[in-house]
């Protein structure tokens, strides 16, 4: 049976989540997917399911366990960055596994990519028990079970130039910001920067905007792509948004998907890979 890991690098799940955790454990076996679980998964010092010494060390032991195909991390929240100094990179860097995360994972996907150039993936293993989850559960199986390219396929349109091309970084638009200044940030020259957002309105992706042309990104990159941005999607703010982002973008290509981000349909967006959109 291939055996994943599952770890939690950023805030600690609330113990009223194991029910949930157990679902997906018997989603996972039915695939033929046997879930080796971190040790520090839930909530015991507030916020924390360990220090960031131990969220880190139980990370590199998936990665030295030869048995574990891939890493999943199904946490959120704010405190991945904690763990980022304490990970082995060059030991990440002999080993060809695929690590997964969203949100504020953000923080260790970009880390990970600018330390070793291995890629990572832009996902979140809960959606396997989502609302969403018939679809999930089928692009899951299809993509690590056979190979398959439909949880990675995503739909998008342009709303200024008619192509792009380059690496993918970036992610979620507040926890990517936190690298900058940091020796995790990813070199943007020629880059695909990915952004998208659960959390945050006008104001909030005003000042993420303005730190992102302030340190000159916009200057150095090839394209942007935009994800969801949940929560300003869901005040009717869609169009506002994008005419800002034209506003910093200027003469950047800016591409528009709806299959990114934090919703229970959201597919896997690989950091580190080349797209041509």
């Amino acid at each position: 049976m291939k055996k994943i890991g599952i770890v939690c690098c950023s805030n600690g799940q609330q113990n009223i989540m194991k029910p949930q955790f157990n679902h997906l454990t018997n989603i996972l076996k039915d695939m033929g997917i046997q879930p080796c679980y971190s040790d520090f998964l839930y909530e015991q010092d507030g916020v924390r399911s360990g220090t960031g010494i131990q969220r880190a060390e139980t990370l590199m032991e998936f990665y030295r366990d030869d048995s574990i195909s891939g890493i999943f991390d199904i946490s959120g929240g704010d405190i991945a960055n904690e763990v980022l100094p304490y990970l082995d990179y060059r030991q990440i860097a002999k080993k060809n596994k695929p690590f997964f995360g969203y949100s504020d994972l953000t923080t260790v996907l970009n880390a990970i990519y600018t330390k070793t150039g291995k890629e990572t993936g832009l996902y979140q293993l809960k959606n396997l028990f989502g609302e969403n989850s018939g679809r999930q559960i089928k692009q899951f199986a299809s993509a690590f079970l056979e190979g398959g390219d439909e949880l990675f396929d995503f739909r998008y349109h342009f709303l200024q130039g008619e192509r792009m091309e380059g690496i993918m970084v970036g992610g979620n638009i507040r926890c990517f910001l936190k690298l900058a200044g940091t020796e995790y940030f990813p070199d943007l020259e020629r880059k695909l920067l990915l952004l998208e957002a659960r959390s945050g309105e006008m104001p909030q992706m005003i000042t993420y905007f303005s730190q992102l042309a302030q340190i000159g990104v916009f200057c150095k990159i090839n394209g942007i792509l935009l994800g969801t941005f949940t929560k300003l999607e869901a005040a009717g703010q869609e169009r506002e948004l994008e005419q800002m982002v034209l506003e910093f973008a200027k003469g950047v290509p800016v591409a528009k998907t709806f299959d990114i981000g934090h919703g229970a349909n959201s597919k896997c967006c690989m950091i580190g890979r080349r797209y041509v959109l």
